[in-house]
């Protein structure tokens, strides 16, 4: 692979960098096949709980998009936050709409900006739209107007707007509260929460039910049980040996 992605390990959250900084991070061909590379390496890897995506320099992503990236990112069975360090447009709004968890520095600059160029922001409205609601998503994207890291979060983009100076730990405390989870548990609530909006009332609570007796049978689950009446970790989290040989 070329330069223009990073990829480390930190705590059991695998990080992904943006590294175009000179191009404001412009998802370029070779910018999003190594970002998808990335990605299906961490949904492989046990170790890794879950996965961060930043952007190296004063911005975090821009320019176009492309849906196999943002499929697999909503889909993936790990959780993926979004650290946005800085200016988010177009495309890289996308990145942020596919993802599970948004942390972003407050005075970060975004804009569905397509319009002034006379496109449209087609393919990161899937991903957006369900976030921003119609009310929102049709101001934003008629009038390409910039907002803030800070109005992201009123308008449910963001979950977490901070100061600069404060992201990395933000989103450590985010890694931290997500490793306390049990990893297939994370993978279903992820799919529970984009599953349940599409079903009809009475198919919903059917369809949940038999969900929630699958999870229960699980070993995962029994670990989990075994754990809190024993008033200890479950063995899923790093650095508590497994109990009785139960599979976390």
């Amino acid at each position: 692979m070329s330069n223009v992605t990073l990829y480390d390990i930190r705590q059991g959250a695998a990080w992904i960098t943006l590294n175009r900084p000179e191009a404001r991070n412009a998802l370029s061909a070779a910018l999003i096949n190594e970002l998808d590379a990335h990605l299906a390496v961490a949904l492989s890897d046990p170790a890794v709980r879950c996965i961060v995506l930043t952007g190296n320099g004063p911005a975090f992503c821009s320019g176009v998009s492309l849906a196999e990236v943002l499929v697999r990112m909503q889909d993936a069975a790990k959780p993926v936050i979004a650290a946005v360090n800085g200016a988010a447009f177009a495309g890289g709004l996308g990145l942020i709409g596919a993802s599970d968890i948004v942390v972003a520095v407050e005075d970060a600059p975004f804009s569905f900006s397509e319009v002034r160029i006379g496109v449209i922001p087609a393919v990161i409205s899937v991903v957006c739209l369900p976030k921003l609601g119609i009310h929102h998503g049709m101001k934003l994207f008629l009038t390409g107007e910039r907002f803030s890291g800070a109005q992201a979060v009123a308008l449910g983009l963001v979950h977490r707007a901070v100061p600069r100076a404060q992201l990395q730990a933000a989103v450590q405390a985010e890694i931290d509260m997500l490793c306390l989870g049990g990893p297939l548990a994370l993978a279903e609530c992820k799919r529970l929460v984009r599953r349940v909006p599409q079903l009809p009332r009475d198919e919903a609570l059917r369809e949940t039910s038999e969900w929630s007796a699958r999870t229960f049978r699980s070993a995962e689950a029994a670990e989990g049980m075994a754990a809190f009446r024993e008033k200890r970790t479950p063995a899923w989290v790093e650095g508590t040996p497994a109990a009785g040989g139960r599979d976390g």
